[in-house]
């Protein structure tokens, strides 16, 4: 991989001029890719992503996702970094970012700054929600598409896609029809506009810099009611209460906001059904169950 990497270097003479790799370790990267912290010769650091030519799609539309998020970003309160090299080269791929030292600590910035990420993309959207591209949901498929509507933007781009995946381990499309379209209605009674969402955000795609701003990262992003990201807060935990201060000071939430974590987070449970089965089974069935008693 060194070798590898020191070609990717040798090929992006614009940012890494006469540079060579002096250390390359193997970090913690998820399940999907393999991850690596780089140390140049100059002292610059970096953080690759590493996969097979086939994969490319998927670090593309990371790094697509990490710059739309950027534009948006109040750089006083979030980090969110910046892709350095997007390449395939030979049978492999890579993204280059900067390495961030993270932390842990006070996440009232990573509140603020989500919220102020939130806003700023608000008041600029172009009154849809979906996304231009395909994309991915950790390794599930997260389809393009657009709509008006945010009911049938959620309902048809993203829960009915996962429900046809879940046919595999049982779940019937048509038991759910008339659920999805009384779903459709109370999403459409709550009337939210579009903002950019990071799509993924769970706590082991969020942290702190050393000097207490927030970071995110590993997005899935697409244009959705700003509360999908709050919900997925929800569901693994991670986030403190100063996370959640840092947000309502910033942009307060609507006060029937916890009505829908659970529809927001149905579509992360069935991905992950889909993905792994186990348990993720029987709590997205639950969770359907429960949801519909409560909306018919």
């Amino acid at each position: 991989m060194r070798a590898f990497l020191q070609e990717v270097l040798n090929h992006s003479k614009d940012l890494f001029t006469h540079t060579l790799i002096q250390n390359i370790d193997s970090v913690a990267g998820g399940s999907i890719h393999s991850a690596w912290r780089v140390e140049l010769d100059n002292g610059q650091k970096l953080f690759a992503k590493t996969t097979s030519r086939e994969d490319f799609p998927r670090l593309s539309f990371e790094a697509q996702g990490l710059n739309i998020l950027r534009k948006f970003t109040s750089p006083s309160l979030l980090v969110i970094p910046k892709p350095l090299v997007l390449m395939v080269l030979g049978n492999n791929a890579v993204l280059l970012l900067p390495w961030l030292d993270l932390d842990t600590g006070n996440q009232r910035n990573l509140g603020k700054g989500l919220a102020s990420m939130h806003q700023s993309s608000n008041t600029s959207n172009s009154g849809r929600f979906g996304f231009e591209i395909d994309g991915f949901i950790g390794s599930g498929p997260q389809p393009r598409g657009w709509d008006k509507n945010w009911g049938k933007c959620f309902v048809n781009l993203r829960l009915v896609p996962q429900i046809k995946l879940a046919k595999k381990w049982g779940l019937n499309i048509k038991e759910w029809e008339k659920f999805l379209q009384n779903l459709e209605s109370v999403l459409n009674h709550h009337k939210p506009t579009p903002s950019i969402v990071h799509g993924d955000l769970w706590g082991g795609n969020a942290a702190n810099t050393k000097n207490g701003k927030g970071v995110i990262f590993d997005p899935a992003v697409w244009w959705a009611d700003r509360e999908v990201d709050l919900a997925m807060t929800k569901l693994f935990g991670g986030f403190s209460k100063e996370f959640y201060i840092g947000y309502e000071t910033t942009w307060p939430l609507p006060t029937s906001y916890n009505e829908r974590i659970e529809i927001y987070n149905l579509y992360h449970l069935l991905n992950h059904a889909n993905i792994f089965g186990g348990s993720y089974i029987n709590q997205t069935l639950n969770t359907l169950r429960r949801i519909s008693k409560e909306i018919n």
